[in-house]
């Protein structure tokens, strides 16, 4: 990359800050990420019946969310190598935040369209952004699970968020859930402002590449394998996880369970999360990123047609938990297989487009299950669709995707 201006040396000395606040404040802002996404699960049973939507109209509601997330994660990935790691996730843990605040004041469902539109570009920047920030602050031994347990918040800002629908949104409605989300977020926001910028990306100094360089270095001839492989591995774990994750409260709602226990029954599906995310951080240092993430997302796979034919509530909730477990011990590997595949200056844009990319699966997952519910398409069938969907990746990212445990991937190629 010689013969162009990049950004000038940062030489200042950064305070010191231990890798246990980095990485628990980093996380804090995923948890309440993850706790607005799950709450929209549990706000659209609520939505539907209030503003009188349709199977169709639920599904874009949930859908759109996601459109912000890939130009948020997309945009902020190529910010964060040109700017930096901590400068982009302040900004997009605050737009985030206010957005989450704003959706509760919605009248109806043209300005809830636009602020959810609003949260997913916050969120969706915010994720990439704070993965590759813990990644580059981690000692090269402890990177995997470093980053699966920051990937863990995620799983616990769900069950909180399965807790407050629960207890909340039943008796004080909707609004208060959102509320409640929001201002811990802006905290989070503050907490952060005393967090260093990443090592790494001190390091690059003058090395910095300019948003364009980022973007065209991801499909040079040593990169763009690698950019294939988690392109379609996020789109696949994107188009399963959103796709049945979002309607799963509607879903059981649909089979006949009230508000109460459907939620109820989605919170302890949730509690399988957590181990799920333990699992893989453990599995990721021991076995590798990628021997993780394969099992994982075939049991996945397998878990999410045994759903769609469980009848029941014994069986659905058997089979909730086994894709839970299973889904999201899968999207921890997803995390550090994919920051891993690029070298220090197109990290952040090397996770941020394959994220953003991976959204539009989001996109399309939950659009298809409310098309499919509204033709009246049955259950087996549905879930049948991820099933497949979820086995194409898992023999794609096989075959394309290259293992990193042990490998410095910081320097640059």
């Amino acid at each position: 990359m010689s013969g162009q201006s990049y950004a000038v040396a940062d030489t200042s000395t950064p305070p010191a800050v231990s890798q246990t606040r980095i990485l628990v404040v980093s996380g804090l802002g995923l948890l309440f990420d993850s706790m607005d996404v799950a709450l929209l699960s549990f706000v659209l049973v609520s939505l539907t019946k209030q503003w009188h939507l349709t199977a169709t109209m639920t599904g874009l509601v949930g859908s759109i969310g996601l459109v912000g997330m890939a130009v948020g994660s997309a945009l902020a990935g190529l910010m964060s190598d040109r700017f930096g790691r901590r400068s982009t996730f302040l900004w997009t843990l605050l737009i985030y935040s206010v957005a989450t605040g704003l959706s509760s004041l919605a009248t109806g469902v043209g300005i809830f369209i636009v602020l959810r539109f609003i949260v997913g570009f916050g969120l969706g920047g915010e994720l990439p952004v704070a993965t590759t920030y813990v990644l580059e602050s981690s000692p090269q031994e402890q990177r995997g699970r470093r980053v699966v347990f920051l990937e863990a918040f995620w799983a616990v800002g769900s069950l909180v968020a399965a807790i407050l629908s629960f207890f909340v949104i039943p008796s004080l409605g909707w609004r208060i859930a959102f509320l409640i989300g929001a201002v811990p977020a802006l905290y989070t926001l503050v907490l952060r402002f005393s967090l260093p910028e990443s090592p790494k990306f001190r390091s690059l100094g003058s090395r910095r590449a300019t948003i364009g360089q980022a973007f065209r270095a991801l499909w040079r001839p040593e990169l763009r394998r690698a950019t294939a492989a988690t392109w379609i591995l996020w789109f696949v774990m994107n188009f399963a996880y959103y796709g049945m994750f979002l309607w799963l409260p509607s879903v059981l709602a649909d089979k006949g369970y009230n508000l109460v226990h459907s939620i109820g029954y989605t919170l302890i599906m949730t509690i399988a999360e957590i181990p799920g995310y333990l699992m893989a951080a453990w599995l990721v240092e021991k076995w590798g990123r990628k021997r993780t993430l394969l099992p994982a997302m075939l049991l996945a796979a397998l878990s999410a047609l045994g759903f769609g034919f469980a009848h029941s509530t014994a069986q659905l909730i058997i089979f909730g938990l086994l894709l839970s477990f299973f889904m999201l011990a899968a999207f921890g590997a997803t995390y550090i297989f994919t920051v891993e595949q690029f070298p220090v200056f197109v990290r952040g844009s090397g996770m941020g487009w394959a994220a953003g990319f991976g959204r539009i699966g989001g996109i399309i997952g939950p659009y298809i299950v409310g098309a499919m519910i509204a033709g009246a398409v049955g259950y087996p069938a549905i879930f049948g669709l991820f099933f497949i969907v979820t086995l194409v990746g898992f023999i794609l990212v096989w075959i394309l995707g290259r293992e990193t445990k042990g490998v410095n991937t910081d320097e640059l190629r």
